[in-house]
């Protein structure tokens, strides 16, 4: 069960990365560029960002909140 899940997670992971690429391209290239322009402080502050939301969404869920 919990392997089921965790694949879940990883395929609707990649639904959503594909989404921008697909659909819009050309601004999915621009914003990449962009984000090479970004200090490693500016990447990893996004990136604990994504994460705590990720976690919270995720005990929210669980938890039976939403």
């Amino acid at each position: 069960m919990a392997w089921e899940i965790l694949f879940s997670a990883v395929a609707l992971l990649l639904v959503f990365e594909g989404i921008m690429p697909f659909a819009s391209p050309e601004y999915w290239r621009k914003m990449m560029l962009r984000m090479t322009s970004q200090t490693d402080k500016q990447i990893r502050f996004a990136g604990l960002i994504s994460l705590i939301l990720g976690a919270v969404l995720m005990y929210l869920v669980h938890a039976g909140v939403m």
